[in-house]
């Protein structure tokens, strides 16, 4: 009698596949961006290194990541997904052993490289260039659903690190995430990603004309690309501004330190949130409308906080709302605009300059709070947000001016 032979990735139901990788997601984000939030007191504690330099490590890893972006983004589009999201697994863990074993900053910040490779090839990005290579057009619910389980990477990882700290220190607790990464991750990614996929409308019989239609060309694509990789650039360095300096921003409005933190609890509530709302009725429009839905929510949530709009609970959800879609936005308008057969290569090039500015945001946002005080930054975030609503307006009056029967 002959077996039965276990699914190949290929035949996997989405929900596993998008399961699997949120999980990977989860541990991959609480290790590498929120990292510095439960881990960088207790190294400053240990090691009397200053907190700028331990803080600085994510920076790094952000930009390495940002500019490794197009060629991983080539790498998808030319071997599939499933080497570049393995390796990333284990650049992950010995980036994180690195960062345990650190004696001093100098090799502190050499492992924050090694975990900018693993972040630049394995955080949403690349994994948007996955799901948009194997699914094709049929992307935009595994890539919100992504998102979703990306959305508690704090939740879980925040009080997870807080917990092995206090119990193991803060050298065991990296080690403890290595060892997550090579014995959860990667094995579920092997398990989940086939070797090698073909974009579902350029298989089979299909002849090039048919690819072609799947994919056709677009007029001033040049500049409509620009525009959509500005949008996200001016959306992920506004919200790295807000994220890292959020309670400053709330006690310059005269909340106090402790209600600013039970206030920055709602922040990840209204992100998931507002990406449940797009799961449910996405399928309904455009992904633009996702992104001007985005960049209208920030440019509000952040006028009321300029204006000292009393309801500061409003404010925060209307503003992590935004903020929260953005990152669905950043996978699904893409695909949508430039088709599934360019979008990992487009993708690893709109996410470079969109990394970069989030590594830099941070402390350009320190430097303008010195300088001009964190009311006057607030003012000038709202003005920036404003100038992307335009910009996104923009985008959406050159595509419709081609493709009105999409919208």
């Amino acid at each position: 009698m002959q077996g039965v032979s276990n699914p190949s990735p290929d035949d996997l139901d989405r929900r596993l596949v998008v399961s699997a990788l949120g999980v990977v997601q989860i541990l991959a984000w609480g290790t590498s961006f929120y990292f510095p939030a439960v881990f960088a007191a207790p190294i400053v504690a240990d090691t009397g290194w200053s907190l700028g330099i331990v803080v600085s490590g994510t920076s790094i890893g952000l930009m390495v990541a940002g500019l490794i972006s197009p060629q991983v983004g080539r790498l998808i589009d030319r071997n599939g997904a499933r080497p570049v999201l393995a390796a990333s697994s284990l650049l992950n863990a010995a980036g994180l052993t690195g960062v345990a074993f650190a004696p001093n900053t100098a090799i502190y910040l050499v492992a924050w490289v090694v975990m900018g490779l693993g972040m630049g090839s394995g955080l949403y990005d690349a994994v948007f260039a996955a799901l948009g290579q194997r699914y094709g057009d049929t992307a935009r619910g595994p890539i919100t659903n992504l998102t979703l389980f990306g959305g508690f990477s704090s939740t879980v990882c925040w009080p997870l690190s807080a917990f092995m700290i206090e119990h193991t220190g803060w050298r065991t607790a990296c080690l403890i995430y290595a060892g997550l990464h090579l014995v959860l991750a990667l094995p579920l990614q092997l398990t989940v990603t086939p070797k090698r996929v073909t974009p579902p409308r350029a298989t089979g019989d299909e002849t090039s004309a048919d690819v072609q239609r799947a994919s056709p060309p677009i007029r001033n694509e040049r500049l409509l690309f620009t525009l959509v990789a500005t949008v996200l650039s001016f959306a992920a360095g506004i919200g790295a501004i807000v994220i890292v300096h959020f309670m400053i921003f709330l006690q310059a409005k005269g909340v106090a330190a402790a209600a600013a933190v039970s206030y920055g609890t709602l922040f990840g509530p209204a992100q998931v949130g507002a990406r449940v709302v797009e799961r449910l009725f996405g399928t309904g429009y455009h992904p633009v409308w996702t992104m001007i839905g985005c960049c209208v929510l920030m440019a509000l949530g952040l006028g009321l906080l300029a204006g000292g709009f009393p309801y500061l609970v409003l404010t925060i959800l209307i503003y992590g709302a935004g903020y929260g879609i953005s990152w669905v936005g950043r996978g699904t308008l893409p695909l949508a605009l430039f088709g599934p057969v360019r979008f990992p290569r487009l993708m690893g090039k709109i996410a470079f300059p969109s990394l970069i500015v989030q590594a830099l945001a941070p402390s350009a946002g320190a430097l303008m709070i010195e300088r001009f005080g964190a009311d006057a930054t607030i003012g000038l975030l709202t003005g920036l947000a404003l100038i992307n609503v335009v910009l996104i307006g923009l985008v959406w009056l050159l595509y419709r001016a081609q493709r009105p029967t999409e919208w």
